[in-house]
């Protein structure tokens, strides 16, 4: 497996005309080294993407912060329910939000949950709160999506439902089939998320980009990667570097700076602070014509983080590609 930490240098680029060559070599089945398989993938994916097959994501201007639809995920205030996570992503400055299973809805009905098993009433006193503070949710995840087609489709009926363009997991592989049906009638993209590196579990392979790709490479274009920066980090991955692997299949991102590169047990900080290369990724996503989401996942000194989740809004706000 080539290393995907490793990138190149542009004497070392290949010619669009390789590109080709080993864009239909791949298509055709034959073995490729790892970085024209790598190269042929990316070049595939720019393909589809500039032949219209990727619908574009229509979040409004208005809800975006330097040209990103930015906000972020729910589970930043994973303390809180569903309705203060709607209050507190408003105050920090954004404007748009990421929801996840199974948090709390209100306080004063602790056993009500939020997520795609939710009754009616319940999806219609969040989507009141998100007219009220003028929020627009634009990814539901970390979602689990097993072999039954069934399970699988009464996730994309809630986001559908909810307007929500993307739904991000870990899917089990012998799901892709079940998925790729319900991404093609809902139009609603896959983002496949990373967690760190297990050293007691080789066979998760969810963090190695090159993996993510190989999962959907042959399949819808609107199937492809929630760039998880912090996991990336942990796992010793170089961000940028894994961007550009999964060019033209990177759909949104939960977008983290932390205190140290390769480890594990390294935490948030501020965005611009930390070791992740924030303004770095904003510059390659903006490169890739990104229009999906990025989410703050900050998960650190959760019972009171409000302050540093508005820095990192504040650093976005402040960015010059």
């Amino acid at each position: 497996m080539s290393d995907p930490t490793r990138s190149s240098s542009p004497a070392h680029q290949p010619s669009r005309r390789s590109l080709l060559t080993a864009a239909a070599a791949l298509a055709a089945g034959v073995a490729l080294p790892p970085f024209a398989r790598r190269a042929a993938a990316i070049d595939t994916g720019k393909l589809l993407a500039g032949a219209g097959r990727v619908p574009p994501i229509d979040i409004p201007d208005s809800h975006k912060i330097s040209g990103f639809a930015m906000g972020c995920q729910a589970y930043t205030f994973n303390r809180f329910t569903v309705l203060e996570a709607i209050e507190k992503t408003a105050k920090a400055g954004a404007r748009v939000i990421e929801f996840y299973p199974g948090q709390k809805v209100r306080a004063d009905q602790p056993a009500v949950t939020f997520g795609h098993t939710s009754p009616p009433a319940v999806i219609e006193q969040v989507k009141a709160k998100l007219r009220e503070h003028d929020l627009i949710a634009v990814n539901y995840g970390v979602v689990g999506l097993p072999n039954k087609a069934a399970d699988v489709r009464k996730v994309f009926e809630f986001a559908k439902f909810m307007n929500i363009p993307a739904v991000t997991s870990e899917p089990q592989p012998d799901a892709l089939d079940a998925i790729e049906a319900c991404v093609k009638e809902f139009n609603v993209r896959l983002c496949i998320h990373d967690h760190p590196k297990r050293a007691n579990d080789p066979k998760y392979m969810f963090w190695n980009p090159e993996w993510v790709l190989d999962q959907v490479r042959a399949r819808d274009p609107r199937m492809g990667a929630c760039a998880d920066v912090g996991h990336w980090v942990r796992s010793g991955v170089k961000p940028v570097d894994a961007l550009k692997v999964l060019e033209g299949r990177v759909f949104s991102s939960h977008l983290k700076d932390l205190n140290e590169f390769g480890n594990t047990k390294a935490h948030d900080v501020p965005y611009g602070t930390g070791v992740s290369g924030v303004k770095d990724v904003l510059d390659e996503l903006k490169r890739q014509g990104f229009d999906g989401n990025i989410s703050i996942e900050y998960e650190y000194k959760q019972e009171d983080n409000l302050a540093e989740v508005t820095k990192c809004i504040d650093f976005v706000k402040a960015y010059k590609a």
